[in-house]
């Protein structure tokens, strides 16, 4: 996204990545676990696809961009649901009401409509300041399933979600800053719009 985040920007992402990853650790007693891994792979992933769509939502806007990443991952997607599906034809027509009310809730709000906000985020708030939130997701996951299912939540769980936000917020603080050649397009594009002709380098 054409930014430049200061030292104390990735000292407190560091801090904030090592106090999930801690997390982890103490709730895989001591080792991550195989699902952990995966959820890493997910995490790379995600981030590449969230600064790329940062980046691309402040051309086209939140809803363009998520809809437009649905349409182009649809050929890699289709099939691999299609292939699931195929081998868990049992489970799916035993699927109970709410199990189809929960899917469609997590398919049309959490994977659509509340990437049209989060994208518009990014394009307001900065790719670098607005993913750190994401150091809380976990977090919100527990307090999600302590409200909606009764899971049991523990003093520790709540101190390392308390020290995240602290991170978080300490981290929102920091500098971040536009890269020269942003700062330079955002200039002229400002003079353009305002009918001033273009600086010219001396």
């Amino acid at each position: 996204g054409r930014e430049r985040p200061s030292m104390a920007f990735w000292a407190a992402a560091v801090a904030g990545s090592a106090l999930v990853v801690g997390f982890a650790l103490w709730q895989g007693a001591g080792a991550l676990q195989h699902a952990d891994w995966l959820l890493f792979a997910a995490m790379v992933l995600g981030a590449l696809g969230y600064a790329e769509g940062g980046k691309l939502s402040r051309e086209l806007g939140g809803l363009e961009t998520i809809s437009w990443a649905l349409v182009v991952s649809l050929p890699a997607v289709l099939p691999t649901v299609a292939w699931l599906a195929a081998q868990t034809l049992p489970q799916i027509a035993a699927a109970s009401a709410r199990a189809w009310l929960g899917m469609a809730y997590v398919s049309l709000f959490s994977m659509f409509i509340g990437f049209v906000f989060w994208y518009a985020g990014l394009a307001k708030g900065g790719v670098a300041r607005v993913g750190q939130i994401q150091l809380l997701q976990p977090f919100m996951t527990l307090a999600g399933g302590a409200w909606l299912l009764a899971e049991p939540l523990d003093a520790p769980t709540i101190g390392f979600a308390v020290a995240v936000i602290a991170v978080v917020a300490l981290g929102r603080r920091t500098a971040v800053r536009a890269a020269p050649a942003a700062a330079t397009a955002a200039t002229a594009a400002a003079a353009a719009s305002a009918g001033l002709p273009p600086a010219r380098s001396r």
